[in-house]
């Protein structure tokens, strides 16, 4: 039986608004794109990088931004010069700053499974500013641990990660579930250890096409449905 539910971080729980902020830079080339379809190009920039440069998106932005602002572009049929796009970009950025913020549904969500008796925690490939998103957007007192790669100095996919999140939640692989949005780091990595994950995508198959993985869901309010349970009631916030 499930007893323990650990949550992965970035574009599970949170998300940024960088979708407005590129909207903004791509206006000042007079290449004009809906949010809806900046939000795809980035879906499949994030799935691509996943995908083929597996830790990369962890690493400091100088590492990857410009090949990262190439891929993207070129899901959005533009050509442009990169580096003045990156220039114009971060311009931008300080004028509306990118901030990770919670989804609507997130605290609502998590609230309802500790109410329906699961025990949650967090495992999270992120630097030391981890502490500080959930506190900002109201999630820190929402979990029972908090297992930051950063912090301990190991990271998903590696099985100590997860084995460490164990010993720490007192709980076995068995009785946990894991939630994540990243296939070769969360469920790869659970399943190293013997834990069942749902991975998260909220386009269906769009940007996961190479993958032959069943246990798929939009976001974390189906994890609900999926334990068995109804969905959060409107009334809870």
């Amino acid at each position: 039986m499930i007893q323990y539910l650990w949550f992965d971080l970035g574009y599970t729980l949170v998300k940024t608004n960088r979708e407005e902020v590129y909207q903004k830079t791509l206006e000042r080339f007079d290449a004009i794109r809906t949010l809806d379809e900046i939000t795809m190009a980035y879906h499949r920039a994030d799935k691509l990088f996943m995908r083929e440069y597996q830790g990369v998106l962890g690493k400091d932005s100088k590492v990857f931004m410009p090949w990262y602002t190439g891929t993207l572009n070129y899901f959005l049929q533009l050509s442009l010069p990169i580096e003045e796009v990156i220039r114009v970009q971060l311009a931008v950025a300080k004028e509306q700053p990118v901030q990770w913020q919670a989804f609507d549904f997130t605290k609502s969500t998590l609230q309802h499974l500790r109410e329906l008796g699961y025990k949650l925690g967090l495992i999270s490939n992120w630097n030391h500013t981890a502490r500080e998103v959930l506190a900002r957007n109201g999630l820190l007192e929402e979990f029972d641990e908090i297992i930051i790669s950063s912090e301990v100095g190991i990271e998903k996919p590696d099985s100590a990660i997860f084995e460490l999140a164990f010993a720490k939640g007192k709980v076995t692989a068995e009785q946990s579930l894991y939630i994540g949005d990243n296939y070769y780091d969360d469920v790869r990595g659970c399943q190293k250890v013997g834990m069942n994950c749902l991975l998260i995508n909220p386009y269906e198959k769009q940007g996961i096409e190479e993958l032959d993985y069943q246990h798929v869901i939009p976001n974390i309010q189906d994890v609900v449905s999926y334990l068995g349970h109804s969905q959060v009631p409107l009334e809870i916030k």
